[in-house]
């Protein structure tokens, strides 16, 4: 059994860290009723491309595992029914921004005296605190904001934002770590509490390393394209059919790779003896090995690094990446049915567990798909069902 099953969640949120959390939630057990604005629902649900006609492979990629309720909050009934969901859930998750939910009387304070069990995780550009707190926040934005593109890109190009919403995808893990912290600790306490993650916070935590390179030098780090800050030869090389990433990131290592592109004399050479040395001339280090390897293809490069346990890897594009054998090993490609396109497939959860794996059981739901019927869990008459429905 799921290790969350029996949680009751309510997704408030939009777009990506907010529903990639409640994903990660409902894949582990977690019953989620994701509340969507009746008119166009989640903002992703018209983010090109699509599967099929109002089908967003953006919604599709992070709402599997939930249940969709079409409720306007503005309407007269909207507030109530949030009540309603506040005295069932365990945890609500939001990511409205600060105020906005207090002003329509259903914020924490609010919510959480119907429920001082309840959970209450807001996910923010840039916090409840702090002066930049009412400002919005994206991913491309923050990565800027956060000097993560000040070292991303080649040493002799522009600033260059990571290929993916990495801030987004790092506040919904930080915020799906927080939310089982605090219900660690509402089962020493009895209590919930309120949560609070911000998307620069989050992007600014994975910056340890090039801060503590400023920190212990006063120097800031500078872009240096795929070369590791820390470890030479840890970079990719270019050989006749493609690129491979190597890192040889310690001595034994260094001497292995030394031994795979026949050059075993260079751990003798007095500018490669050691990691300090290898970087001040890291350059020419890459000039030699690149002449090494030149004439090699990618398959005799690896299979000669992995024989001598050198982490290595071809630069492959996605539809590579998702074809390797790992994948279908790992189970991280899920294909689930679904009533309207057949099925669909998506990325799967990464984390294993032994005893309480991962489950999929639902697919992406349509837009208040499930609203009748959570209403009428929620003990509202046939009657109420068609006046809130209307009103949605």
């Amino acid at each position: 059994m799921p290790a969350l099953d029996g949680l009751k969640v309510v997704d408030l949120t939009r777009v990506l860290a907010g529903p990639f959390c409640t994903m990660l939630l409902g894949d582990m057990g977690a019953d989620v009723i994701k509340v969507e604005e009746p008119e166009h629902g989640d903002d992703s649900r018209g983010w090109a491309p699509f599967i099929a006609d109002g089908w967003s492979s953006y919604f599709i990629g992070v709402n599997r595992n939930k249940r969709s309720l079409a409720l306007n909050l503005k309407s007269p009934d909207g507030p109530e029914v949030l009540r309603r969901l506040a005295k069932w859930a365990d945890v609500i998750v939001e990511n409205f921004r600060p105020g906005a939910l207090e002003r329509l009387g259903v914020g924490y304070a609010q919510l959480s005296a119907l429920n001082s069990r309840l959970i209450f995780a807001s996910v923010t550009g840039y916090g409840h605190t702090g002066p930049r707190s009412d400002l919005a926040g994206y991913d491309p934005v923050l990565q800027a904001e956060a000097g993560l593109m000040s070292i991303t890109g080649p040493a002799d190009g522009p600033p260059s934002r990571v290929g993916v919403a990495m801030t987004d995808y790092l506040a919904g893990q930080f915020m799906f770590s927080s939310i089982l912290l605090a219900l660690r600790d509402r089962d020493r306490t009895g209590s919930g509490q309120a949560i609070d993650i911000a998307l620069f916070d989050s992007i600014l935590a994975t910056m340890t390393l090039p801060a503590g390179i400023y920190f212990a030098t006063g120097r800031k780090p500078g872009r240096i394209g795929n070369r590791h800050p820390s470890i030479a030869p840890c970079e990719t090389f270019r050989v006749l059919d493609g690129d491979v990433m190597v890192c040889a990131g310690n001595p034994r290592l260094w001497l292995q790779f030394c031994e795979a592109i026949g050059r075993p004399e260079l751990p003798e050479d007095p500018r490669f003896i050691s990691n300090t040395t290898r970087l001040e001339h890291r350059s020419t280090l890459a000039d030699i090995v690149e002449s090494a390897i030149a004439r090699w293809t990618v398959d005799r490069l690896l299979e000669r690094l992995e024989a001598r346990g050198v982490p290595c890897g071809r630069v492959r594009s996605i539809d590579e990446a998702l074809a390797d054998p790992q994948v279908a090993a790992r189970g991280m490609v899920v294909t689930m049915p679904h009533a309207e396109l057949g099925s669909v497939s998506m990325i799967g959860n990464p984390m294993v567990l032994a005893g309480s794996p991962a489950s999929y059981r639902l697919p992406p739901p349509g837009l208040g798909e499930h609203s009748a019927m959570i209403l009428g869990e929620l003990g509202y008459t046939p009657d109420d069902i068609a006046r809130i429905t209307a009103h949605a």
